[in-house]
């Protein structure tokens, strides 16, 4: 294979019988078997495989399902009615059922430079990628060695070229083929890496982490939307703090956020102690159910940056308000050109910011209209994060949380009590 390296792997995939890879009835979704089933009955090969293999080996509950077949893009629109054809990089298809969309798609070829289906970039990086193959081919375009195991229904056998199972059992995330070459394919593979190592508490192995800080900018040249997606799932599925210290440990999360890199040199940076008490709580809150919304993390990731320009627009010369201002839209414009951050997201992070200053205002009118804010609890949940490490923010903090607990009367010695000194 042109630009994988196979002397690692065995050349013939090992088989995994029912007996071997435990029970898989009942945890795939009837919408992913009708479309197994439809496109075998159809004469073509339908293999479960990826993360869903993955997960179900684990004996975690798969959240999505992704099949891989042996039937043209074309030919799987017409076998299901309910689907179409997306993506520009690599054509698949989604078969919608309900809410619920399968992912189908068609055995990978090697990715050849002279293909008229492939386009490749002067850093090596895949920007057109509709080259169709066998089986035995599509095992090696997949990234890691847990997500190239696939599964078939016809005997409940689990196929691995890889060493898939293998891996799963030591608890490790290894990339297939040379990691240099796969990472110049595709940046985001990086991301993946440390996104899988936090999902599933797994180590990196030595040669599949080497490269990742030599090779971070190239993330400079993935689409800001691309980026965004990732930075959802690295930071909303319950696994923020592994996640952000992965990013740190490799250096990418400068690649991410607008952050100056000396602000984040290790986790025991002010600034990183701060971000990881917030990480640490958005995944208690997912983990207990709770909803979280991206605005609240995008302003703890971005909120040293902000306090930089702030600084900066006042020792200009600019009064406290214009200076604030001016903060607020250069950080999130400088911000916006490396991750396609949502408007209704923007304008939330915004207001966080902005009413940071509002809870130094404690009259009795004042505080009422802060309290009856859209995003009163937000940025009240911010303030006690910033607490934490600062001592002149504690008794701040606490103030408001006894505000929120008492009734009117009580209310009113809590502002008899206020120090006039702390009247700002």
């Amino acid at each position: 294979m042109n630009d994988l390296d196979k002397s690692n792997y065995s050349a013939e995939a090992v088989v995994y019988g029912k007996d071997e890879c435990g029970e898989f009835d009942g945890l795939i979704s009837r919408a992913a078997l009708t479309v197994i089933e439809g496109l075998n009955k159809a004469g073509y090969n339908g293999y479960l495989v990826g993360g869903a293999v993955r997960d179900i080996l684990l004996g975690k509950p798969p959240k999505d399902f992704d099949i891989a077949t042996d039937a043209r893009p074309e030919r799987v629109v017409e076998l299901f009615r309910n689907s179409r054809i997306i993506g520009r990089r690599f054509r698949i298809v989604h078969v919608r059922f309900g809410r619920e969309i399968i992912e189908v798609a068609t055995f990978r070829a090697p990715h050849s430079r002279s293909s008229a289906s492939a386009k490749t970039s002067t850093d090596g990086q895949i920007l057109r990628d509709n080259v169709y193959g066998r089986f035995e081919d599509d095992v090696w375009r997949r990234d890691f060695t847990i997500n190239a195991l696939y599964y078939d229904i016809r005997d409940s056998s689990v196929i691995d070229y890889v060493g898939g199972v293998r891996d799963l059992r030591s608890n490790i995330i290894r990339l297939i083929g040379d990691p240099e070459v796969r990472y110049r394919e595709d940046p985001v593979r990086m991301l993946r890496a440390i996104r899988f190592a936090a999902k599933l508490n797994f180590e990196i192995t030595r040669s599949t982490g080497a490269p990742i800080s030599a090779l971070g900018s190239l993330l400079q040249e993935v689409s800001p939307a691309r980026l965004f997606d990732e930075s959802l799932k690295l930071f909303g599925a319950g696994e923020a703090c592994g996640s952000y210290k992965g990013l740190i440990e490799h250096d990418l999360f400068r690649y991410l956020y607008s952050v100056q890199s000396s602000e984040f040199i290790s986790l025991d940076a002010v600034d990183s102690k701060f971000i990881l008490s917030a990480v640490k709580n958005t995944d208690r809150r997912i983990k207990s159910g709770k909803s979280v919304n991206p605005a609240f993390l995008i302003a703890v990731f971005l909120w040293g940056t902000m306090q930089q320009h702030f600084k900066a627009f006042q020792q200009s010369g600019l009064p406290d308000r214009v200076a604030l201002s001016k903060s607020l839209d250069l950080t999130i414009s400088t911000q916006i050109r490396q991750l396609s951050i949502p408007k209704r997201f923007t304008l939330a992070v915004k207001e966080i910011w902005e009413l940071q200053s509002r809870f130094f205002k404690r009259t009795p009118k004042r505080a009422h209209r802060l309290y009856t804010h859209p995003r009163f609890r937000a940025a009240y949940d911010f303030l006690i994060l910033r607490a934490i490490d600062q001592a002149d923010l504690k008794a701040l903090g606490d103030w408001w949380t006894l505000y929120q607990e008492v009734d009117e009367t009580q209310r009113k010695k809590l502002f008899s009590e206020i120090d006039n000194r702390t009247r700002r």
